[in-house]
């Protein structure tokens, strides 16, 4: 077991390309799956989270840090910083997601969220860390297309973006074409996509291919620490609301997928570049004349579900 006097985030960091360590941005609208992908991100041995910042999305930028803040106090990580995106709340999923974004389940109090805004930390970040740094996006793109706005160079700075949202060939989740994520905020969406950085989007194509099931969940509560117990009784309304949409009592794993897609520890066998664009009702669209090409991943080499599984309950504390 990890000594708990260190800082989780200094001692987790999937070894990336030449072996370093994988730093990592994650912005959220903390609500079930963004949690997974939290608790995935803590748990993989070589990913440094610095920083998470939240918007509104799932639930309130707020309500959002709560939620973040909680999960780190559960997971024993007290250092990472944890700021509130700006913007009004567009939407919220209560019926999915419970009505404080985690399934109704009580979380800790886990401190304050850091003084600065989500997009002053991300650009702080960026220049403490140029060129190194990754961003993961499960939420909508606001925090994101502020920053480029606030600062244009940063596109030059990541090392990389990587985006759960959209349905390029496959149905939308909140209108027939449309995904929550991008409909929340097609023009951010847009920026982020067409910006001159190199992105990966995860689209409901291929997360709504991998799923856990109730066995799965029952494996995810015998984890043996609080976190695991939360995680689970959250993606109870996960199951209920999934399972008269998908005639089967099972739950998609859309945001942990992008997180292990982004970490390199699940790999795609089909994830072309394609011109895209967002039309102003959250639509992604392949778009010839778009000059920016985007990586979009459609199928993985692999199951996602077990291999996001076990790297929870890799979790011993």
């Amino acid at each position: 077991m990890a000594d708990e006097r260190v800082p989780r985030s200094v001692l987790h960091g999937v070894r990336h390309e030449g072996g370093g360590v994988l730093k990592l941005y994650l912005d959220c609208d903390t609500g079930v799956d963004d949690a997974l992908a939290i608790a995935y991100l803590l748990a993989t041995p070589s990913v440094s989270l610095l920083g998470i910042g939240t918007c509104n999305g799932n639930t309130s930028a707020v309500q959002a840090a709560r939620n973040t803040l909680g999960l780190l106090d559960l997971s024993h990580v007290p250092d990472i910083p944890v700021a509130i995106g700006e913007g009004e709340i567009r939407r919220g999923a209560a019926e999915v997601h419970g009505d404080n974004g985690v399934g109704g389940v009580a979380l800790p109090h886990g401190g304050e969220p850091d003084p600065r805004t989500a997009t002053q930390l991300l650009r702080d970040l960026v220049r403490d860390n140029p060129g190194e740094l990754h961003i993961l996006a499960t939420g909508p793109c606001t925090n994101l297309a502020t920053a480029l706005t606030e600062m244009p160079e940063i596109s030059g700075l990541v090392a990389g973006v990587t985006v759960m949202g959209g349905a390029v060939r496959a149905p939308g989740n909140v209108t027939p074409r449309a995904e929550a994520n991008i409909h929340d905020n097609p023009a951010a969406a847009d920026a982020v996509l067409t910006a001159p950085w190199p992105v990966t989007l995860v689209p409901l194509d291929v997360t709504m291919q991998h799923r856990w099931t109730q066995a799965d969940q029952a494996a995810l509560r015998a984890g043996g620490t609080a976190l695991h117990e939360a995680l689970a009784d959250m993606t109870q309304s996960y199951f209920d609301w999934y399972e008269p949409e998908l005639g089967v009592r099972e739950i998609p794993l859309h945001d942990p997928l992008a997180a292990a897609i982004a970490v390199g520890e699940l790999t795609p066998s089909d994830a072309p570049q394609l011109p895209l664009r967002v039309d102003p009702v959250g639509e992604v669209r392949e778009d010839a004349s778009a000059v920016s090409r985007v990586r979009v991943v459609l199928a993985l080499g692999s199951p996602g579900g077990p291999v996001i599984l076990r790297r929870l309950l890799t979790r011993n504390q």
